[in-house]
């Protein structure tokens, strides 16, 4: 049986905005109250996703969720028919309304952690969708995220679901975004490594002092149990309270792993060398390469501003032991400290032999880079001709979604126009279209009511 790292990249969703929600996000509250472009972001996050499909890699789909979302409006209070309770919401609380209106859940990597059946007690593949509550706008994702695994991955004998985890900040959970497998091969047992940034149980545990840590001790821990992951497969590792007050609000903003490659800051970590001989001690069947990016060549803000350890480290042959490539931002090869790395990096001729850079600037004017799109699900031959929808991407998906994107979604949006209560009445049109091409369904709650 053959074992691919499936990449299933989010859609960009018709209310993409600048809103400025995300505390502890650099580039989020820079970019705050400018003009988007949600047709401008969809398109190139699908140039993104063919781009790699051409490469030779396996390529999927996740749908955007509903946004306006009224039924938390709703839950909130509110009531009234939809235009009513628009208006009033953005009138008397815009900073609630703005969080309901969100695209957020473009950024998949947040969307859950996935450990496949290699790693697991039952040999099935486990989801858990991420809580998020470390943000309002984000803590609504999870029961449509959940939905939608369990619609795509719905053969309950190969895969799992898991509810998120319990909702209180001791139990932070922010998915995959902090979450990576390391393994020889993809179909061969892993080691999964988990990173948190605080141990929120223990009050005088080290922590960041100026912006939260959203991912705690006690959530990655829980998450393994309910997995079923064995302890000697999983590695616990804390990130640098420095760096998470320097910009750093998740792990894949200064590390990068694939295979038995892990490609990271050499600040990422505390304790550093522990962290490192205890992944080489439990992969399975292989050493650990590290890659470790020197900070007098490339520093933390070096780092946060470019976007270097949000890029998607891939092995396009498909085994994860082969050579890699560098998905990048272009603002990588913008900054000249760090293309100057990169092009040393490649020079080496070690595991990363080779840098691809992308435009996706809408998106990372709101703090997310390549990563921060895309879920990774280790699948084999058989688990891909046995998915609930059609989100595997080929030439035809990809020109369905084109064209969707182009007929349904706006070329700019400003603040003011997400208070418009036509475009709730888009976002349902098109999101009704979606399920019909993905075959998802009835996936949204406007559709389900």
């Amino acid at each position: 049986m053959t074992y691919y790292e499936v990449n299933f990249d989010g859609l960009v969703g018709p209310t993409h905005n600048f809103a400025g929600l995300s505390y502890g996000n650099i580039a989020s509250d820079k970019s705050a109250k400018g003009t988007s472009s949600p047709k401008g972001a969809a398109l190139q996050g699908l140039e993104k996703m063919k781009a790699l499909a051409d490469m030779g890699m396996k390529q999927g789909v996740l749908p955007p969720q509903e946004r306006p979302h009224l039924p938390t409006l709703r839950g909130l209070g509110y009531s009234g028919n939809d235009g009513d309770i628009l208006k009033k919401a953005a009138k008397e609380n815009p900073a609630l309304f703005a969080g309901t209106c969100s695209a957020s859940s473009m950024w998949v990597a947040n969307a859950g952690t996935v450990s496949p059946r290699p790693d697991t007690k039952d040999g099935r593949t486990h989801f858990t969708p991420a809580n998020l509550i470390s943000m309002f706008h984000r803590s609504i994702e999870h029961p449509t995220t959940g939905r939608t695994l369990q619609t795509i991955f719905a053969d309950d004998s190969r895969f799992a679901h898991h509810p998120a985890l319990h909702g209180s900040h001791h139990f932070g959970d922010e998915g995959a975004a902090n979450h990576t497998r390391f393994c020889t091969n993809y179909g061969d047992p892993g080691v999964e490594f988990f990173v948190y940034g605080v141990e929120a149980l223990h009050k005088n545990a080290p922590g960041p002092k100026k912006f939260p840590a959203r991912q705690t001790l006690e959530a990655c821990q829980a998450v393994a149990r309910l997995h079923g992951l064995s302890e000697d497969r999983v590695v616990y590792a804390q990130q640098n309270p420095d760096v998470i007050d320097q910009g750093v609000f998740h792990n894949d903003v200064i590390s990068v792993g694939n295979g038995r490659v892990l490609f990271h800051h050499e600040k990422a970590f505390l304790n550093i060398d522990a962290v490192k001989e205890e992944l080489n001690r439990k992969l399975p069947n292989g050493d650990m390469i590290f890659v470790e990016v020197p900070d007098n060549q490339v520093s933390v803000e070096d780092a946060v501003q470019s976007y270097l350890f949000n890029s998607q480290l891939i092995s396009p042959s498909g085994s994860g032991s082969n050579a890699m490539t560098l998905i990048a931002p272009i603002e990588c090869q913008e900054n000249p400290r760090v293309k100057k790395y990169l092009e040393g990096l490649v020079q080496q001729g070690g595991a990363i032999s080779n840098v691809e850079f992308f435009n996706l600037r809408q998106s990372m004017k709101n703090g997310g880079g390549p990563a921060c799109l895309r879920l990774r699900v280790v699948l084999s031959d058989d688990d891909l001709k046995n998915l609930g929808a059609r989100v595997l991407l080929d030439e035809a998906l990809y020109e369905d979604l084109k064209a969707w994107v182009s007929k349904h979604y706006r070329d700019e949006l400003s603040p003011n126009d997400i208070k418009d209560p036509a475009l709730l009445c888009e976002v349902r049109a098109a999101l009704e279209e979606l399920t019909n091409i993905l075959n998802l369904g009835k996936l949204y709650d406007f559709q389900r009511a």
